[in-house]
């Protein structure tokens, strides 16, 4: 694989200068982590900043009552939101990352990463760019937990999970997770969902039967 293939595939660092590219290249490492591990967890203080190049990081948070929210995604030509802000701001994790694939990824450390935020235009305007546009999505994130309607919401991860599929593997407590309400609440809507047969079901199994009708839910908000 040639050096500069990684880069390449972040579309903000391709138009940064010859320097600031070599200088990336040579201080950054390649890291191959498995599917279903803590890459960094609450408390703790990170030392780099992680490009993906392949692979899924799943961030979550709990709350003081126990219960998990599904914050964000990071996919492969993404940085991490949360990574950025702790290394910006000196402070540690406040949530945690979980890889839901296997995950190669880019680290560039924390000495390097100051480096360049304080002496490249193109690479801070990369950085916050990509900042902004997460914290964009953090705030939808908030404002449907606050002031969404669960069957919408319930409906709008159905889909996406399933992806171009009609079949996706999960209980009805990950679901509860990911949208950040009760498992009962769940149970209970997708039994409605099930009565009206938009979906079928089984234990930690659920079948998409009419994504049309799931699709005008989701956009009935």
């Amino acid at each position: 694989m040639a050096d500069t293939v990684w880069i390449d595939q972040f579309p903000g660092l391709r138009t940064l200068p010859e320097n600031v590219k070599r200088y990336l290249l040579d201080e950054s490492k390649v890291l191959h982590v498995p599917a279903g591990t803590g890459v960094f967890g609450p408390g703790a203080v990170p030392d780099s900043l992680l490009f993906l190049l392949d692979g899924r990081v799943r961030v979550q948070q709990t709350s003081e009552s126990g219960r998990d929210i599904v914050l964000y995604r990071v996919e492969a030509g993404e940085s991490c939101v949360l990574t950025t802000a702790c290394l910006l701001a000196h402070e540690p994790y406040s949530a945690e990352g979980i890889t839901e694939t296997e995950v190669t990824a880019v680290a560039i450390p924390r000495g390097a990463f100051d480096r360049l935020m304080a002496s490249s235009r193109e690479f801070r305007e990369f950085v916050l760019t990509a900042y902004a546009r997460r914290i964009t999505d953090l705030f939808r994130v908030i404002d449907d937990v606050a002031f969404g309607r669960i069957d919408v919401r319930l409906a709008g991860r159905l889909l996406s999970l399933a992806g171009q599929g009609d079949d996706l593997a999960a209980t009805h407590q990950q679901l509860a997770t990911e949208l950040g309400t009760a498992r009962e609440v769940i149970s209970r809507v997708l039994h409605d969902f099930q009565k009206r047969g938009l979906i079928a079901q089984s234990r930690g199994h659920i079948t998409l039967l009419q994504r049309d009708s799931l699709e005008a839910i989701a956009r009935s908000a």
